[in-house]
């Protein structure tokens, strides 16, 4: 049985897993990329679950990290299936496309066993850095390319 403190810090770290994926997700939703909130907002949530099953779901005095460690290494290599997925070519074979999307699947699965461990500086500074360089690094990989002469359109 677990206490109301312990049942708190587990629906705050699912929470925050869930809603971490969803507001990466939202970015993927909104330039029409194959992943969205549900989407990422599931892998954050699993993530997290995955690693709150291996300690037992206990959230404090956590003595031995060996079962988390090999549930985190599970996660990560299994979200690689996921994130293959929304990898294509072009029907020439010459462009590749969701690159970015499947990072950000592993990202967010990332995200969510850092939730999973409750380190709540580590996961929202993350998704600041990753809510900026969603923002930033498109016009700015557009920019450097002009100033290049280089198109890869």
């Amino acid at each position: 049985m677990t206490d109301l403190s312990t049942e708190i810090s587990i629906l705050l770290r699912l929470g925050a897993a869930t809603l971490i994926g969803a507001v990466i997700g939202l970015n993927r939703d909104l330039r029409g990329k194959p992943t969205g909130i549900r989407t990422l907002g599931v892998v954050g949530l699993g993530s997290a679950l995955v690693v709150l099953a291996s300690l037992d779901f206990k959230t404090t005095e956590v003595l031995d990290l060996n079962p988390a460690s090999r549930a985190i290494q599970g996660v990560l290599t299994g979200i690689g299936f996921l994130g293959a997925g929304v990898i294509l070519r072009d029907s020439q074979g010459t462009k590749v496309q969701g690159l970015t999307t499947a990072a950000l699947i592993w990202l967010t699965a990332c995200l969510g066993v850092v939730c999973g461990l409750g380190a709540w500086t580590v996961a929202f500074v993350s998704l600041f850095f990753v809510l900026v360089l969603l923002s930033v690094g498109g016009p700015l990989e557009a920019w450097l390319h002009r100033i290049w002469g280089r198109d890869d359109s």
